[in-house]
């Protein structure tokens, strides 16, 4: 969850991008356990959605987005994304967002990746679906788990073409 948190921060605070939020019920547990009890990702946004909302904005293709990033992704929402069983807001504004050839990145949250894992990765990417696991890059030299954290949210973000001090290969000048 602290991916999820920082990339919400680092969109905030590099970019004008109207951002929409939807928290399971499941990753309300996960957050709280990880980023604290009183952690709170519904500031850092403009809009959060309850994840039963079917009357959302999000769940039509005539809701203009740049994208989706589900981060992270649980093997349960992966395996319902690639069998279209969209039984709550999260899988249904992820299947728009494919139907509609919008882009989608999903973080997966599982390590070691099972064969079922692998193959609902596949299905997805060959659907137009990125897939990009939590993996730390260390050519930036970073000093920290903070530097970590911060290059792989950055690359997430690149992905989408927002604003964000990247790093890159080859450059060895201070942020």
């Amino acid at each position: 969850m602290v991916y999820a948190q920082r990339f919400l921060e680092k969109v905030r605070a590099h970019n004008e991008a109207e951002i929409h939020l939807i928290v399971t019920t499941q990753a309300r547990a996960v957050i709280a356990h990880e980023l604290g009890p009183r952690a709170d990702l519904s500031r850092l946004v403009h809009r959060t959605y309850a994840p039963d909302d079917f009357m959302a904005p999000i769940c039509s293709g005539s809701f203009a987005t740049e994208g989706m990033v589900i981060i992270p992704c649980s093997m349960k929402t992966l395996a319902g994304l690639a069998c279209g069983y969209t039984d709550n807001l999260l899988l249904r504004a992820a299947d728009v967002t494919l139907k509609e050839k919008r882009r989608l990145l999903i973080v997966p949250r599982e390590t070691p990746l099972g064969p079922v894992h692998l193959e609902n990765m596949a299905k997805l990417a060959g659907w137009g679906a990125q897939i990009m696991p939590a993996c730390p890059g260390f050519y930036h030299l970073p000093k920290n788990l903070d530097d970590l954290i911060d290059h792989f949210v950055l690359r997430v973000m690149d992905v989408f073409g927002l604003e964000g001090p990247v790093k890159r290969w080859g450059d060895r000048t201070p942020e």
